[in-house]
């Protein structure tokens, strides 16, 4: 059976990977509109951005009104000021939500109706132009055809996908990830680790995927814990810079599975950033998802060096779990309680987490049967 993969249209990687994309960027407009947040301009990486372009002729403006995860209202302001700007393509500088940002912006800039529209159908049409640079290891953005939106009405955080949403251009530049703070480096390296095993263990997965999967889960293991210990070890923030961008092509071509799905609920209701509430998943759905493929955890454990030659499948999948919550320790994830999470509050959630977990459809990527009661069983666990 063929298999189509998939990757964004050109991808320029590794140290001054902007300052060598000059061509690329001018071939898409004269314009750029630029999607970013306070933080990030704050600390000057857009200058550094907004230079390149003054250099090499490109006018441009900045939207930062991105602030935390993105919802529907951030887009609607994010398109009128795009469609006021006269602007021809856009450019998302930042970590995950300035990039889902900017996807969002672009298609609806083109499309009619409300956003919410367009979740759980494929979206199309001809978008701008698109130049995603992360400035953090993990989202995988830049490499896929995903947005993750919140409906602000619905309590929904939305997974909207199209093919035309991949971007145009991807720079990822270990530079810019330098000045991650260390609760950012563990929770956009667990993203990283969650796509790349998720991926690995899809009903989706197929053999690029795979050899893309076990680089990233390879490299997650070692250099993880580096970046985040020391996040001035550059060897370890170029090796997360290309492991986010391997699982990024991952989801891109086999999808996610358990973790996501039961991930967004928790982010929506109890605003937990994404890449921690799939920390905080992590081991519980992977136990119990393992039983489905136990060859494919085994595969993983060996990968990593934490299974031997003795070992059954099954005994390897449980090394291999015991080690997720080692690197879970080291980057000492927090529980429910400890990210001040009530958990009479958490519990009345539950229905709906389960609920609106099921009907995003990642679930049914799992290598076994995955039911509504399946999902309450493993929320019910985390307290």
């Amino acid at each position: 059976m063929a298999t189509q993969f998939t990757l964004p249209g050109r991808t320029i990687l590794g140290e001054h990977a902007l300052e060598s994309s000059e061509m690329a960027i001018k071939s898409l407009g004269k314009k750029a509109f630029i999607v970013t947040g306070k933080v990030v301009t704050k600390m000057g990486t857009v200058a550094i951005l907004t230079d390149f372009l003054k250099k090499w002729g490109i006018a441009y403006e900045i939207f930062n009104d991105i602030t935390g995860e993105p919802t529907d209202e951030m887009i609607l302001l994010g398109v009128k000021a795009y469609q006021e700007s006269k602007c021809d393509f856009l450019i998302g500088i930042g970590g995950g939500s300035p990039l889902d940002s900017v996807k969002a912006i672009a298609a609806m800039s083109v499309l009619k109706g409300d956003i919410a529209d367009y979740m759980g159908v494929e979206i199309k049409g001809e978008f701008p132009p698109m130049v995603l640079i992360p400035t953090t290891a993990g989202t995988g953005s830049e490499t896929t055809k995903f947005t993750i939106i919140t409906d602000t009405k619905k309590g929904v955080k939305m997974l909207l996908k199209g093919d035309d949403l991949l971007p145009d251009v991807a720079i990822i530049d270990p530079e810019f990830t330098l000045t991650a703070p260390k609760g950012i480096t563990a929770a956009t390296g667990m993203d990283a680790l969650t796509h790349a095993v998720e991926s690995y263990t899809s009903k989706k997965a197929n053999t690029l995927t795979d050899l893309y999967a076990i680089s990233a889960i390879k490299r997650i293991f070692k250099y993880l814990p580096l970046a985040y210990a020391d996040g001035t070890n550059r060897m370890a923030r170029k090796e997360m810079a290309i492991a986010a961008f391997e699982a990024g092509v991952c989801i891109n071509n086999a999808s996610v599975t358990l973790v996501h799905g039961m991930s967004r609920p928790i982010g929506a209701l109890f605003h937990v950033p994404h890449g921690i509430s799939n920390a905080m998943l992590i081991t519980e759905c992977l136990s119990y998802a393992k039983e489905g493929c136990y060859d494919r955890f085994a595969d993983m454990a060996f990968a990593i060096g934490v299974a031997n030659e003795g070992m059954n499948e099954k005994d390897a999948s449980e090394a291999f779990i015991s080690a997720l919550k080692d690197i879970c320790r080291k980057c000492e994830i927090p529980t429910l309680k400890e990210y001040g999470i009530k958990e009479a509050e958490f519990s009345a959630a539950i229905d709906k987490m389960a609920s609106d977990a099921m009907a995003s459809g990642s679930p049914s990527n799992t290598r076994m049967d995955i039911q509504k009661e399946d999902l309450v069983k493993i929320y019910g666990r985390l307290f």
